[in-house]
């Protein structure tokens, strides 16, 4: 009889120790650190509240590589992985519409669209 690890699933597709979702997820990791990087060099130059909001939300993208990298060394367990995943999505779609909503033409509190 042979063992079944607790994290293996149907067909043997488990995730912690998974080499090619570590891959997946490292240049998902590097690629979103680099626009991270990005967003925090234009909030730099512009100095806006947009531009900050924009880097929150790419921030919250950046620390969802973060927590699968956890789980794939398993550090996060799944539960927690799921509630931290769909948190950050909540919070990056919520900044997100902030961000447009409330700093488009002609918005609450622009004043400059009641002249």
């Amino acid at each position: 009889m042979i063992p079944i690890s607790a994290s293996a699933t149907v067909d043997g597709w488990g995730v912690e120790g998974s080499l090619p979702l570590l891959a997946v997820v490292f240049v998902a990791g590097v690629g979103t650190g680099l626009l991270f990087l990005v967003s925090l060099v234009a909030y730099r130059r512009r100095r806006s509240a947009q531009y900050g909001l924009i880097s929150v939300a790419v921030g919250a993208l950046l620390a969802r590589s973060v927590v699968g990298a956890g789980t794939v060394f398993g550090v996060v367990p799944m539960p927690v992985h799921h509630f931290l995943e769909h948190s950050l999505d909540f919070l990056i779609a919520a900044v997100v519409l902030y961000a447009v909503y409330a700093h488009a033409p002609g918005s609450v509190g622009d004043d400059s669209a009641s002249d």
